[in-house]
């Protein structure tokens, strides 16, 4: 016998009609409440996410289709992305199916489920059919059995997690019963290509033919219902991600990570800086809370939330969400709490981890703009003085200008005023400047340089902070300021090449200040000292040492600068423990997101938990390569209890000392 079967066997034709009105009503149902959820969207400011299509189609495609981003989550990932390809290979064969029914037959006479290919057909969708379903009922059981720390259980997983379970079990006994009825007596060789479907037919074989063609009669209205029910619900629980969290990879920004919109502060008819209110966010703010699944990788990946601080980045998507929706108007800060906002470090792990690409960082800096620019808002008093110092004197330590470039003396560095010729500009940044730890690191770099053969020129007493600190605390007003003056200054000197040892002062220079106008290269030194290496114009006499490195949020997550870094150290002679957070999941060392000018009142110290995390790995050294994480970690070593167990220790030191 040919291998195929008849479409509406036991159904008829006849229902065709109704079916497909009933389709159209439930499609109807959803636009309706797509269409409402638009207004909820639109009460936020406008935002230009439908630029580069071409772009964000590809990158649509590639996310949706490969689930890359779900599969990087090691708890949960692999059950959603499994969850997902058979769901979709299902829903892919019965639009088949349908096309076969109502096109290709009535229209062209033609049965393309025929033959070989509908026994390919039938145990492809067997074997989706069955991944799905046990993949549903693994995330069942996490949900409801298991119940993960912080994985919030809501109304929706009660209406969604079942219904989706009865849509495939009914499914399941729908083949089952067709089968029974049919291939088990007239085609048992056609019936092993539905092993699933065999399974549940053979459950069924005591039944008589007439119960069979009542049970399956029943159970196909039963299903058909279920799927309208599902596509009705869309718009209406938290089954709208599955639209929603899709759209999120075309919207997505395609400016670099990290980017921040830049005020124009020079434009009189702006009444409001920062959001204070739902209204004052973009559209896309209040849209990403529709996108949300609530997995909760944002918060378990938040270094705040890790040291019992009372920062959740899903808890602020969800609360800008509800508030959309209630009170759009109503105070959003005080709802999400000034220490929650204050809390964040900027580290963009939240951003980095999420499936469904939400941006949560620019959210907590639009309110802490209106924190700092309309209410004159800060942390702490501490943090008052350092940003008053920053005004005054050009850095957070309230140190005189002409002390700026003292620690370069005697050490074959020019000021760039004395109009020298240098080979590159060293944005020294104010921590290396005017901290003496970090004095140390910038006297190792120019060691490294001078043994290079590179001329390294300074702005010196002319330098002022770049402004990153403040401007993550939301003072955009102080920020520009900052960079107005350095970007005149570089620019009047020529420069040619600008290189930093602070990843905050870089991602600043070569990202943020574009938008002001500066458009010379500016580089890290860890990858300007591992292509000096690669060039054969830095030479090292490899020591072996073992070690951990750090990655910086700011060097690592933000600049993808993550191989680089680790390469220059091996070629010193070191042999790598990595930590268990480490690369794009690094664990924040505490001090981003200004947070390095403010005392860390709330919860536990950030750097005492990454240096345990360092001490796990049995290596002596704690390896980093930026300012903030070095002072934070002498910090966490004196105040953990790990003096005469580990170093902290930055990478120039440890390639000015293998020269």
């Amino acid at each position: 016998m040919e291998a195929t079967r008849e479409i509406y066997w036991n159904i008829g034709h006849g229902v065709v009609i109704p079916m497909y009105i009933l389709a159209l009503a439930a499609f109807g149902v959803m636009a309706w409440g797509f269409r409402q959820r638009l207004r909820v969207w639109r009460q936020g400011k406008a935002l230009n996410r439908f630029d580069r299509c071409g772009r964000r189609v590809k990158r649509l495609i590639t996310e949706v289709f490969s689930q890359n981003k779900v599969l990087r989550v090691k708890d949960g990932g692999i059950f959603h992305a499994l969850f997902f390809w058979g769901f979709l290979i299902l829903f892919a064969g019965t639009m088949l199916v349908m096309v076969q029914a109502d096109f290709f037959t009535p229209l062209m006479r033609v049965n393309i489920l025929s033959g070989e290919f509908y026994k390919a057909f039938s145990l492809v969708l067997d074997l989706a059919g069955i991944v799905s379903l046990l993949m549903l009922t693994g995330l069942i059981i996490r949900r409801f059995v298991i119940k993960p720390k912080g994985l919030e259980i809501v109304r929706d997983d009660y209406i969604v997690l079942p219904l989706l379970f009865l849509i495939l079990i009914t499914g399941f006994f729908l083949e089952g019963a067709r089968m029974a009825a049919t291939e088990l007596r007239q085609n048992p060789h056609l019936a092993r290509f539905s092993p699933i479907g065999l399974l549940s037919a053979q459950l069924l074989t005591g039944m008589s033919l007439d119960a069979l063609l009542v049970m399956h009669r029943v159970l196909w209205w039963f299903h058909f219902i279920l799927a309208l029910g599902f596509f009705c619900a869309i718009p209406y629980t938290k089954l709208r991600h599955i639209l929603t969290t899709g759209a999120n990879a075309f919207l997505a920004p395609l400016e670099p990570k990290g980017a921040i919109a830049t005020i124009d502060l020079e434009d009189e008819s702006v009444q409001q800086f920062g959001a204070a209110a739902v209204t004052d966010l973009t559209w896309k703010d209040i849209f990403d809370a529709d996108a949300c699944t609530s997995c909760k990788r944002c918060q378990d990946r938040c270094p705040a939330h890790a040291t019992e601080k009372p920062l959740s980045p899903m808890k602020i998507v969800k609360q800008i969400g509800e508030m959309a929706e209630g009170n759009p108007s109503g105070n959003l800060i005080e709802t999400v709490s000034s220490d929650a906002l204050w809390s964040c470090t900027t580290c963009h792990a939240c951003q980095d981890v999420c499936p469904a690409n939400i941006e949560h960082v620019n959210k907590i800096l639009e309110m802490r703009r209106n924190l700092t620019l309309m209410e004159g808002a800060f942390p702490g008093d501490e943090v008052r003085t350092a940003v008053g110092n920053v005004e005054v004197n050009g850095n957070p330590f309230g140190l005189g200008f002409a002390a700026r470039g003292q620690w370069a003396g005697g050490i074959g560095v020019a000021a760039l005023e004395s109009g020298e010729e240098v080979d590159i500009l060293y944005f020294v940044g104010c921590y290396a400047s005017f901290d003496k730890r970090n004095q140390q690191v910038a006297k190792s770099f120019i060691a490294v340089c001078n043994a290079a053969g590179i001329r390294v020129g300074i702005l010196g007493k002319e330098e002022k902070c770049c402004g990153e600190p403040l401007r993550k605390l939301g003072n955009e007003y102080l920020y520009q300021m900052m960079a107005a003056e350095n970007i005149e200054l570089i620019k009047s000197y020529g420069v040619k090449r600008i290189v930093t040892t602070c990843p905050h002062c870089f991602n600043t220079l070569v990202r943020d200040y574009r938008d002001l106008g500066l458009e010379i290269p500016v580089e890290h030194y860890s990858t300007y000292v591992s292509r000096l290496i690669a060039d054969e114009r830095l030479k090292l006499k490899p020591e072996p040492f073992n070690f951990t490195y750090h990655d910086s949020c700011y060097l690592g997550r933000y600049m993808d600068i993550i191989d680089q870094p680790r390469g220059v150290l091996k070629a010193a002679g070191g042999n790598i423990a990595e930590m268990d957070k480490s690369g794009y999941d690094g664990f924040c060392c505490g001090a981003g997101g200004g947070r390095i000018l403010a005392d860390e009142k709330l919860g536990g110290k950030i750097s005492e938990a990454r240096v345990r995390m360092a001490q796990e790995t049995g290596a002596p050294l704690l390896i980093s390569n930026c300012p903030f994480c070095l002072t934070m970690f002498e910090d966490g070593i004196k105040t953990g209890d790990a003096e005469g167990r580990l170093q902290a220790r930055d990478l120039a030191e440890i390639v000015a000392e293998r020269l």
